[in-house]
């Protein structure tokens, strides 16, 4: 800890910028450090305070009114109401953290060699990787998405856009908070929050949350709710509930403190702690199609053997019997239960151990974990009244564990997997005006360094292997140095330009081992029958190590042009990166191949208009982008070793494409009370060049969790004097429209059944996907808030029309052998009650 604690020092000995400029004076108090006092949201997008509608960049912004008017807790939901964005809980394959994808680009998958995409920020702090990114909105000011690439302004990593939360600053106040919730599924949340004054010039605020809420995906023992069955029981009694998925619990808390020195320096710090004791995420088996057997060999004649043997003795094959809903389904959905939230799900790998395979049985405790928690400091110094300067420091470290199963009693996959991360970083900006308040600049640095552990039990018994993957370590540095500048030729006309030099290395150190420790020896034969050593096609992999560097400057030029105080235009052209590396999990040594970061150059035009005396806000952006060098993960990799191509996960740069499309946003407040908005986006991606031969992807493709059109639409009517209160009626519909969740879309793939034996019955063919449809959901929220004492409640509905759904896919059926579906949540209800004070 000793360069954590220098970091502070030095921070704090160079002090920090202003945070707003004296010329912002019309959206601020004459203290401005205090916030704006007007309902208008400020962005700090470019560094400095602007009114959102003044900001040159298609960025939807939402403060805490507007999220605790949805009832929305987590940065998910956000999307529902952002145009061309994306934004899902992460799978239970991949653990605890997010899917994150705009305008087309973003990743899905968590490893440290593989770069987000989408920028995550909480007060300015960069997070390198989705695990931990499912931030909760506690205690919030604002959230800001700023759409397409955000090279100059954010840096690397930010070439699909970036989602900004900002934390709400002690105010010294002495108010406070206390709400809590009771719901569907057994949900418990409490959150709270006090803020007080310790001094005249320095305030305090704590606060915390806690959610809790029960699985709704119950996971059967397929040999009671089938007796006669050939599979073999895991219940203990008559009672055929092994447990559940996608139950959560979740605590979290966080001080700040906040110093005013003196008239023009402002310290804050905070630290903050999150805590998640998860069951795994909702996981529905949808196709399930493999013969269930270990590989013979035609070498030294040796017999396939079971996965699981069942009770006759016999191969317990994974077929249709195991798949509960859908068209592939020839199983009899148990009584008294809903078959679209059923598994069979174990976490026991039960195969008979043998010369090849001796680290059998396996069971896993089904869990997602995580421990996050971070340090802040940030020092805000007005040099004069044209300077300023800010430092912002930070250390952050989460461990996160999570284990995942197929969704039957027969296991060709189960994983337990780990990920550590200690990250610090610092960034200096100085602001200031020139040339008589013609010029607002910003000139900074920023330094990050990241140290990530990942560490796993990889059993892959349809790929013949079940090792240690790691501690793979990836120590990660990025520098980089930036300077934006706005001219005001006239009091209409800004034009903008920036750039930033960026400096990226990562390392990346391959460590497998025997489950038991032991050191992996190599092939003597064919590598996945018995009489060759366990995991041996894996041995050369230990010990390897790969390293990337690169140098990437960005640039970016806009114009804005305000016609009038209701309508302001603008046009842009930016540059945005994201970084490259090499394959975290290659499973032959041949499949260890580096990428090369991807990049875009992105065109947009745009206009922010308020019409009709403020009723109407209407905003539009169109956008083009020349994306290259596109990273995605593909299940084609190179095959010279002689061995099966199975198993495969390969980050690869598959080609190019443009990219084109539009956003619309909309405010309507037809009379008093009245408040109607929405939004409605549209995107058009085709790739130029495609590396088809080697990973699979087609002209015609389109990249994961990329729907072409989103819309939403919300209404909220205001009720004034009722029971000396006011009644607050708000519904709210979004829809989306197909997505693929794998580089490779699969509409609809028939395939033979590999065997048509096994309790349940039998299919001749199955179909299988990567396909999620799109799909329509409703909430809908009551409201009562007292005039006097501070008291509310509130009634919710979420998913009014009890849609059923796919939030994400895993889907691999041709390796596999299976296809598994995250639904979410039906309908629910809930019930809140708040206290302010």
């Amino acid at each position: 800890m000793t360069g954590i604690r220098g970091l502070y020092l030095s921070s704090a000995s160079i002090a920090l910028l202003a945070a707003a400029n004296p010329a912002l004076a019309q959206t601020a108090t004459p203290d401005a450090r205090k916030g704006p006092t007007t309902n208008e949201i400020v962005v700090t997008a470019q560094f400095r305070s602007q009114k959102l509608q003044d900001t040159p960049l298609a960025i939807t912004a939402m403060n805490g009114a507007s999220l605790a008017a949805r009832g929305q807790t987590n940065i998910a939901e956000v999307a529902a109401q952002t145009p061309n964005v994306t934004l899902s809980p992460q799978n239970a394959y991949l653990g605890p953290g997010i899917i994150a994808f705009i305008r087309g680009v973003g990743q899905t998958d968590p490893n440290f060699a593989l770069e987000p995409g989408v920028g995550m920020y909480i007060d300015d702090v960069y997070l390198p990787t989705l695990t931990g990114s499912l931030l909760d909105l506690m205690d919030l000011d604002r959230v800001e998405v700023l759409r397409g690439p955000q090279g100059t302004l954010a840096g690397r990593n930010s070439l699909g856009g970036s989602i900004k939360l900002y934390s709400v600053k002690p105010q010294g106040n002495g108010k406070g908070m206390v709400e809590g919730t009771y719901g569907a599924y057994n949900r418990i949340d409490l959150r709270a929050m006090f803020d007080m004054k310790l001094s005249d010039n320095l305030f305090l605020r704590v606060s915390g949350a806690s959610k809790n809420r029960d699985g709704y995906v119950k996971r059967l023992d397929y040999a009671k709710t089938h007796p006669g069955s050939n599979v073999p029981t895991y219940a203990v009694g008559d009672n055929p509930v092994l447990g559940t998925l996608g139950g959560t619990s979740f605590a979290a808390g966080k001080v700040a403190l906040r110093w005013l020195a003196n008239s023009d320096v402002e310290v804050n710090v905070a630290a903050d702690f999150t805590r998640q004791r998860d069951e795994p995420g909702p996981s529905i088996l949808l196709y399930g199609n493999a013969i269930g057997q270990f590989a013979g060999s035609p070498v030294s004649k040796s017999p396939a053997r079971p996965w699981l043997a069942g009770v006759n003795g016999a191969s317990v094959p994974l077929n249709c019997a195991f798949v509960v809903t859908g068209v592939n389904s020839c199983d009899t959905t148990p009584a008294g239960y809903d078959g679209r939230y059923i598994s069979y799900a174990t976490f026991i790998d039960n195969a008979r151990a043998d010369s090849q395979m001796p680290y059998k049985p396996l069971a896993l405790n089904p869990h997602s974990n995580l421990d996050n928690y971070g340090l802040f400091a940030s020092i805000d110094w007005t040099i004069n009244d044209h300077t300023a300067l800010k430092s912002i420091s930070s250390y952050r470290q989460y461990d996160a564990s999570w284990a995942f199963a197929e969704g039957a009693p027969v296991q060709p996959s189960m994983l337990q997997q780990a990920q550590s991360n200690k990250q610090y970083s610092e960034e200096l900006r100085l602001t200031g005006k020139a040339f008589n308040n013609l010029l607002d600049y910003t000139v900074g640095g920023f330094y990050f360094h990241a140290d990530g552990t990942y560490t796993g039990r990889i059993d892959l018994n349809y790929a013949g292997i079940d090792f240690l993957h790691g501690p793979d370590k990836t120590p990660a540095t990025n520098k980089a140095v930036f300077a934006n500048g706005s001219l005001h030729p006239t009091d209409a006309l800004t034009l903008t330009g920036g750039i930033r030099a960026s400096w990226d290395a990562k390392d990346y150190t391959y460590t497998r081992r025997n489950p038991d420790g032991s050191a992996i020896q190599a092939c003597t034969g064919y590598p996945f029958t018995v009489g060759s050593p366990p995991n041996c096609a894996i041995a050369a992999l230990n010990g390897l190590s790969a390293q990337f560097r690169k140098q990437r400057t960005d640039w970016r030029v806009a114009a804005d042009y305000r016609f009038s105080p209701q309508l302001m235009t603008y046009a842009q052209v930016s540059t945005g990166y994201r970084a490259g590396g090499v394959n975290p999990r290659p499973f032959f040594i041949n499949q260890a191949q580096p990428f090369q970061p991807e990049t875009i150059v992105a065109y947009e035009l745009g206009f922010k208009s308020d019409l009709f005396d403020r009723k109407l806000r209407f905003n539009v952006s169109a956008f083009y982008n020349d994306y290259k060098n596109i990273i995605l993960t593909t299940l084609s990799c190179p095959n010279s070793l002689g061995f099966p191509a199975a198993p495969c996960l390969q980050p690869k740069n598959v080609g190019s494409a443009h990219v084109k499309g539009f956003e619309v946003e909309t405010t309507i407040r037809p009379v008093e009370h009245l408040t109607l908005d929405g939004s409605l986006s549209y995107l058009d991606f085709k790739y130029t060049t495609v590396d088809s031969a080697s990973t699979g992807v087609q002209a015609s493709f389109v990249p994961p969790y990329t729907p072409t059109w989103k819309w939403n639409a919300g209404v909220q009517y205001e009720v004034p004097d009722v029971r000396k209160g006011t009644l607050i009626l708000r519904a709210d519909g979004s829809y989306q429209s197909h997505i693929y969740v794998d580089p490779t879309n699969v509409d609809r793939a028939v395939v033979s059944t590999t065997t048509a034996t096994g309790g349940g019955g039998a299919l001749a063919t199955q179909v299988a996907t990567n396909r999620i449809d799109g799909y329509f959901l409703a909430n809908a929220r009551l409201t009562w808030k007292s005039q006097e004492d501070g008291w509310s409640a509130s009634f919710e509905l979420r998913n009014l029309l009890n849609k059923y759904y796919f939030t994400s896919m895993t889907a691999n059926y041709a390796n596999v052998g299976t296809v598994s579906g995250a639904p979410g949540l039906p309908r629910t209800w809930a019930v809140t009650l708040k206290k302010d004070f």
